[in-house]
């Protein structure tokens, strides 16, 4: 596919087909973003495109259905491992449709976050991807009053109906880290929790309590310790759930700041993880795996929640009929070295 002078010229979507072994309408399909290609022949016709440069023309597009081509992707904090993953997959998926997108940092700022919104809605872009926004229901139903398309990824509170969002199934995974803690003999198992009034926090604590009373085992309030999400809030609720005279033999942290906050007490107190306290944490982030002992927690689907989001935003600017506006993916736990069997006897 080059030409004469031996400069690369831009392919047809006939060649396209012809070389990625499908249809011309295959290729029509991946290239506009429709949801109804197998993943394999997805990346086949990408590889191509990206192989021999065919793209979309973008301005072409933009001038016959009103597009830019942006998409605006407000989030709290660039820097944390958390949001860049969801940030990361919501990029990919859009360069995949020769999207870009528009990067608005919020700082958790109510007001800030407002600002950047009416901005994006009334500047060039074509819908937004709203992470862990701060919000209300009724100022997200009045945003889609006014016409801008959005899907939230990661609700910080429970959405109302026909706001379209995608988050993790909560529940479902708090419930197997605890039931694998029970499955190792633990029964007092203390909790870590994050912000009360978020829907992440009301979820994996309705995990942890529906696993436990399954179990026989009636939860234990002195047991549950509210804190923020972050390292030094779990060192604080550690350090009071060790201090107990009946101590935890095992601690749930809702996520993994504060698992390794729960990691540093014990080594402070001189307790052995996992031989004298096994610890759990949520999220499956980049420390998990490098702290010492390795961190058994739940993995989120991070990235996969960006792409969701995407597919989700797109259907929506293609007018498509989009089924299920709450998207709930599937966690894992992924068990490595800070869970052991309980102990036979505490020193109290």
């Amino acid at each position: 596919m080059a030409t004469a002078d031996g400069n690369r010229a831009r392919a047809t979507i006939r060649e396209i087909a012809s070389a990625a072994g499908v249809s011309i309408a295959t290729v029509s399909r991946v290239i506009n973003g429709r949801p109804d290609v197998a993943p394999e022949t997805r990346e086949a016709v990408l590889q191509v495109v990206r192989d021999h440069g065919f793209s979309t023309n973008r301005s072409a597009r933009a001038l016959s259905g009103g597009r830019t081509g942006l998409v605006g992707v407000t989030l709290p904090i660039v820097q944390a491992a958390y949001f860049a993953f969801i940030l990361a997959g919501s990029a990919e998926a859009l360069y995949e449709q020769d999207m870009r997108v528009v990067l608005c940092p919020t700082l958790h700022e109510h007001e800030r976050e407002i600002t950047l919104l009416d901005r994006l809605m009334h500047g060039t872009t074509d819908g937004a991807v709203l992470m862990l926004p701060e919000e209300t229901n009724e100022e997200l139903k009045a945003l889609q009053r006014m016409g801008y398309p959005f899907v939230v990824a990661d609700p910080r509170v429970p959405l109302d109906d026909g706001i379209p969002a995608v988050s993790a199934a909560h529940a479902a995974g708090a419930r197997a880290a605890v039931e694998h803690l029970l499955g190792l003999g633990h029964r007092r198992i203390g909790a870590i929790t994050g912000p009360p009034a978020w829907m992440a926090t009301t979820e994996r604590l309705q995990g942890y309590k529906g696993a436990l009373a399954a179990a026989g085992v009636m939860p234990d309030p002195a047991l549950i310790i509210q804190s923020n999400f972050e390292t030094a809030g779990g060192e604080s609720a550690a350090r009071r759930l060790l201090a107990a005279k009946e101590r935890p033999t095992a601690i749930f942290a809702f996520n993994d700041n504060a698992a390794v906050g729960v990691l540093n007490v014990a080594r402070e107190l001189r307790l052995r993880v996992p031989e004298d306290l096994s610890v759990v944490g949520f999220d499956d982030s980049e420390q998990a795996a490098i702290v010492t002992p390795a961190l058994t927690t739940v993995r989120q689907p991070l990235a996969e929640m960006g792409r969701m989001a995407v597919s989700l935003l797109l259907r929506m600017l293609e007018n498509q009929r989009v089924e299920g506006l709450k998207v709930e993916l599937a966690t894992r736990l992924v068990i490595r070295a800070s869970t052991a069997p309980a102990p036979a006897q505490l020193e109290v």
